[in-house]
């Protein structure tokens, strides 16, 4: 099962909606992604969020179109996307895209973060990406994964977000390493390319933030 999750960040980040468009997607509209999925011709499944961010007509629009709506209150303990993220994890499905999140307020965008790197989420067996017009973010438990070409998203970058990660290992990349200890503040991890059409990347300890990236 997939998920795909739009968030109110930026609509000018947010990536292109029929790339996700499949049979047997489930749509969750946070907030004012919910408006983002409409204007497209999207009806999510699912709406969450204050809707502090859209107008009185916006608002009868998405009660209007959406079966399902959970409105909260804007003072709360977490966040819009975190009440969506918790629900969506619920369903247990094989893939979650997050769109929308990226872009305008660093807060909301370490918010983001942060979840993605809770125990819950990082021990999960969902696949997890954050996406938008440039980027595709992922966290990575130890192990080893495959890493394709694609030239929409042609760099990649590896940051640890648990103090350390160890046994790191690139195969058919540019730049291969093996066996190195990822530690935070070094940028000998950023702007790698693939050497051919595919590679991997293992790493025994810690967890992983894998960034893939383009100019444009």
């Amino acid at each position: 099962m997939r998920v795909v999750l739009v968030a109110g960040g930026p609509e000018l980040e947010l990536a292109d909606l029929e790339a996700f468009k499949e049979e047997g997607v489930y749509w969750i509209g946070v907030d004012r992604g919910t408006l983002y999925l409409l204007n497209r011709g999207i009806i999510p499944q699912a709406a969450f969020g204050d809707f502090d961010s859209v107008t009185a007509e916006e608002w009868r629009l998405i009660q209007q179109q959406v079966e399902v709506v959970h409105q909260f209150p804007p003072e709360k303990d977490e966040t819009d996307l975190e009440i969506a993220l918790m629900k969506a994890m619920e369903m247990k499905p094989e893939q979650l895209f997050i769109l929308g999140a990226t872009g305008g307020r660093l807060d909301h965008f370490f918010g983001t973060m942060s979840l993605l790197t809770s125990k819950y989420i990082v021990g999960s067996d969902t696949q997890i990406e954050v996406v938008d017009r440039f980027n595709r973010l992922s966290i990575c438990g130890p192990g080893t994964r495959k890493a394709w070409k694609d030239p929409n998203y042609k760099y990649f970058s590896f940051f640890p977000v648990s103090g350390e990660v160890t046994g790191f290992t690139l195969d058919g990349f540019k730049y291969p390493l093996e066996n190195h200890t990822v530690q935070a503040g070094s940028t000998l991890y950023v702007s790698n390319e693939l050497a051919g059409e595919s590679g991997t990347f293992s790493f025994t300890g810690g967890i992983l933030m894998v960034v893939r990236s383009s100019d444009d």
